[in-house]
């Protein structure tokens, strides 16, 4: 099982770089990077209900809903600023490139949020070893870039 889990990693991976060339061509369509990115969101709205209405998941409660940390409403910000960056940026510089740097980005992020625990997750320290991987990955965007 936990071999699998990788290649669900590994296939949303595709799917991020597939929905940027998606969008960058709906915003040459449409004329517009912002209208491109209203559809992006609006198709997954629907998308998210038709799975959530198959799964048959029980709707939140106020009291839970009220609970969660103010930060914790932010991830649909956040996706603007991907899905916007991803239409503007992949055009100009390619999608490999612009994956490269996303990629690049999550890494340093993703050491940044273990190493002081952030928003909740348990501290795992940047290690040598960590630092080392991260430092080869923003190597890699380097190269793409040459």
């Amino acid at each position: 099982m936990f071999a699998f889990l990788p290649l669900l990693a590994l296939l949303a991976g595709v799917s991020a770089v597939t929905q940027a060339t998606i969008n960058a061509r709906l915003r040459s369509g449409l004329a517009s990077w912002s209208w491109a990115a209203f559809t992006s969101y609006a198709v997954g709205t629907v998308a998210m209900l038709v799975v959530i209405f198959v799964q048959r998941a029980p709707r939140p409660s106020f009291t839970i809903a009220a609970a969660v940390p103010w930060w914790g409403w932010t991830g649909g910000c956040l996706g603007v600023v991907y899905i916007v960056l991803s239409i503007v940026l992949l055009p100009r510089l390619g999608a490999s490139t612009v994956v490269a740097f996303v990629v690049a980005g999550q890494m340093l992020g993703a050491l940044a949020s273990d190493q002081f625990g952030l928003m909740g997750l348990e501290r795992l320290p940047a290690t040598p070893l960590r630092l080392a991987g991260a430092l080869l990955l923003v190597g890699g965007v380097v190269l793409m870039r040459l």
